[in-house]
């Protein structure tokens, strides 16, 4: 395969360099960075909660602090004793009468990176936890530790959203990856976005996971590789066989404690480790925690005006507009990023994300559907899109 010109402003997937990515990786994580923290674990920086709740800790300090870690260092933070034994307790059976529950509807939940029915993951534990149990959601969310982490990263106004990863016995490692948004891309998508694009990605989410239950290394606690947020390129580097070979050589497992929460970089190389018990299920609650400002500034109906623009679309477009035109015109009345959505409803099955209404809008011209067939395509799209639950309400 021929080489891609380096054009400035832009990466390229075949211009990976592992010897770059490896300098960064070899970083080693000194506790002198960290005055609040206990101890440096395996790369990880390690806090005590009660610590870090103490009289006379500033919490803007603390804050610093995190983000520090999460940005310039080793990218993962971990927090022993975040949520006490109650909440977690009471959660985690709101956990298994949701797995119940989809289980006797036949719903195998796809993931992003591991094999689809392979463990029990629930989409959307958030809503659901509000409706089954709204007093386990208040105990459970009132949490301090969790607020810490999110603003010190994100600032006010975040967005929570979390699914159950429940990795049963003999359970395998996910792929190593980094975590949305540009993660969830191809890497021909990816390279789309400029590169500053790529590094303004991970600082619109924060990545954690709750340790429902103690998590030895045999349970497979997630894999990370320290530093390796640093480097610019990994969002297209991810999927290369010598970026995860070196992951798979270098990567470490930091063990938890029911109640520990760890915190990372969405940029973080990761995965899910494998299960070698014969009798732990580990549960972990996985949070995808959202910047307040990734959103649009006014309420816009894509649908309506998609329909509306459709006939004087397919009509420029039978007189000759070129394909490039059309697309930008698609662009402009149609959503074209495929989250938020509804994941049990419109999994990521094939793929790492579902389609978007501008993958319906682009299809639909190519097999030159009616006005009619569009809007009943959005219409359906719309409706595996909407968040309603419990069952009783979803047809």
């Amino acid at each position: 395969m021929p080489i891609t010109r380096r054009i400035p402003g832009f990466l390229a997937a075949d211009q990976c360099d592992l010897e770059q990515f490896r300098a960064l990786a070899q970083t080693v994580t000194e506790l002198t960075d960290y005055p609040l923290a206990a101890s440096i674990e395996l790369g990880a920086v390690v806090y005590d909660a009660d610590a870090l709740r103490a009289d006379g800790v500033d919490r803007r300090q603390a804050m610093a602090e995190l983000a520090h870690a999460l940005l310039e260092g080793p990218g993962i933070i971990v927090l022993r004793g975040a949520v006490g034994d109650r909440p977690i307790d009471r959660v985690t059976e709101a956990f298994w009468t949701m797995i119940a529950e989809e289980r006797a509807h036949d719903t195998a939940a796809a993931d992003h990176f591991a094999k689809p029915g392979a463990n029990d993951r629930v989409w959307n534990v958030i809503e659901k936890l509000a409706i089954i149990d709204a007093e386990a959601f208040v105990d459970y969310f009132a949490n301090d530790m969790i607020a810490l982490a999110a603003e010190a990263w994100l600032g006010p106004d975040y967005q929570i959203s979390a699914q159950v990863n429940v990795v049963n016995p003999g359970g395998e490692a996910q792929r190593p990856h980094r975590d949305y948004h540009l993660g969830f891309m191809t890497d021909a998508a990816a390279e789309r976005f400029p590169a500053h694009a790529h590094r303004l990605s991970p600082v619109l989410t924060l990545q954690g996971a709750i340790a429902h239950c103690d998590m030895p290394v045999e349970t497979g606690p997630t894999l990370y590789l320290p530093h390796s947020q640093k480097y610019e390129a990994g969002y297209l580097a991810w999927r290369r066989p010598d970026f995860a070979a070196y992951f798979d050589e270098h990567r470490v497992q930091v063990p938890l404690a029911k109640g520990d929460a760890v915190f990372f970089n969405p940029a973080l190389f990761h995965a899910a480790g494998s299960n070698v018990t014969t009798d732990v299920r580990r549960v972990a609650n996985l949070l995808q925690i959202s910047s307040a400002m990734a959103r649009t500034m006014e309420t816009i109906d894509t649908e309506q005006m998609t329909l509306a623009v459709y006939p004087a679309l397919c009509a420029a477009r039978a007189s000759g507009l070129d394909d490039a035109a059309v697309a930008n015109v698609v662009t402009a009345c149609a959503e074209g990023y495929a989250f938020p959505t509804n994941l049990d409803r419109d999994p990521p099955a094939g793929g790492l994300t579902p389609p978007s209404q501008a993958d319906v809008v682009r299809r639909a011209l190519v097999e030159e559907w009616s006005v009619d067939t569009l809007a009943a395509a959005l219409a359906a799209h719309r409706a595996r899109r909407s968040s309603r639950y419990p069952w009783a309400a979803t047809s």
